[in-house]
């Protein structure tokens, strides 16, 4: 009986021999995660439930979203998090500055999350572990709640696409640029509650960061989870991140999927996506002439070191557009680091743009550069939706770091080749 990556996860930790899509089960976790915004109501749920934490070692609390404190209300929620963390010794409270940043950055990172490991979040873009060859996806504050207290969930088995990538990936192309492509040509909704599981000769093309990017977003194309087999570059990842023992899965030859969908790595262009979806795809070449006032790079989907080296070679040299505010958001305190200490903090700030502390920040409109009326912002987050970065009337337009380091020089959408 045959089983893919996802299958092989939520079987072991059902603790059945096999799982077919459709199936329900519950399975055991081995990490819960929670934000500043989700981990209020859940705690609150929890109380209600009248049992403690099950694990205080497999309960990650990341205040991330508003942090550091935007307003008085933000500053409650957090406190909030932060009191349950202290009463209950939450070994994985990242406090602000303390070794901290975005969730999906530093859960990986510091070696929380491994090859077959099974973890929720109450956040949509937990999706972003299975880079390492895990089973990650978001959940909401009830699921939260009860996890909390149990350390287990139900899962509906999801159908997979297969998601084959060929071909050798161009220089100025990033997996920013293979996820977009992929949701213009599936849609939104093209994997509706179905796993996306990448393989093909392609992947080896793809670095650690290039993976995160994707996964990420897979939930962008509906996904319930994204998925990489383990290589090579993910064991030299998780080496020396992580401390416990892991088992990795791999699909077999004749595992079942719904659909296989190619793409040609050695084919893809630098691309946007347009408002007010993430499936509104185009090559930037064929946009036109688009002016802009904002640019953000960062966020939980773009702010790892890569992404920020990226950005620094193409500002090199350069300046912002005088008309353009640009906003660079390290994913954490040590990309932060590691940024400064290969000089990317000062080329950005030679070149005008503002550095923030790590923070989600405007990728969903809490702070950290909101969009006013009429304004065009293009961006390194995962979502465009009307209003999601601030007024209903500004457009935001997804990048990867090339396009979006380009487009704040040029002060308008661009490639990085217009830049030299």
């Amino acid at each position: 009986m045959s089983m893919n990556m996802t299958e092989k996860i939520l079987a072991r930790h059902a603790g059945l021999d096999f799982v077919e899509a459709g199936q329900l089960i519950t399975c055991r976790l081995d990490m819960v995660l929670a934000n500043d915004i989700t981990a209020p109501p859940g705690i609150k749920e929890l109380e209600k439930i009248g049992r403690p934490p099950f694990d205080n070692t497999k309960i990650a609390l990341v205040p991330d979203h508003f942090t550091p404190n935007k307003d008085m209300k933000t500053a409650e929620l957090t406190k909030i998090v932060r009191d349950f963390a202290h009463k209950y010794d939450i070994v994985n409270y990242f406090e602000v500055g303390q070794d901290a940043g975005i969730e999906h950055v530093i859960l990986p990172e510091q070696g929380l999350v491994a090859p077959g490991m099974l973890t929720i979040g109450a956040d949509s873009h937990t999706c972003t572990y299975g880079a390492v060859n895990s089973f990650a996806t978001g959940v909401g504050t009830t699921d939260l709640a009860v996890a909390m207290a149990t350390g287990e969930a139900w899962f509906k088995v999801p159908a997979a696409i297969k998601v084959e990538l060929v071909g050798k990936k161009p220089k100025n192309i990033s997996g920013k640029d293979v996820i977009l492509t992929l949701i213009g040509e599936i849609g939104v909704d093209g994997a509706l509650y179905q796993s996306l599981e990448f393989s093909g000769t392609g992947v080896a093309e793809l670095s650690m960061t290039d993976r995160f990017t994707i996964a990420n977003m897979a939930i962008e194309a509906g996904g319930k989870n994204g998925i990489f087999p383990f290589d090579a570059r993910t064991k030299e990842y998780v080496e020396g991140r992580v401390k416990k023992p892991y088992e990795p899965v791999a699909s077999d030859p004749d595992a079942k999927y719904a659909r296989t969908v190619t793409i040609d790595l050695s084919a893809l262009k630098p691309v946007v996506a347009f408002p007010h979806l993430p499936g509104n795809t185009k090559p930037v070449d064929a946009v036109g002439e688009i002016a802009i006032q904002q640019v953000v790079i960062g966020s939980c989907t773009n702010g790892r070191l890569e992404d920020l080296a990226i950005a620094a070679g193409i500002f090199h040299g350069h300046k912002v557009h005088p008309q353009v505010r640009c906003i660079i958001i390290p994913g954490s305190q040590r990309v932060y680091l590691e940024a400064m200490e290969a000089g990317y903090l000062r080329t950005f700030i030679e070149a005008g743009a503002a550095v923030s502390t790590p923070t989600c920040g405007p990728c969903m409109g809490g702070h950290m550069g909101i969009l006013a009326a009429g304004e065009r912002c293009v961006s390194t987050t995962n979502r465009n939706f009307r209003g999601r970065m601030g007024h209903v009337d500004s457009e935001v337009y997804l990048a990867g770091p090339h396009v979006a380091a380009a487009s704040a020089i040029l002060g308008r959408i661009a490639a990085p080749e217009e830049v030299f």
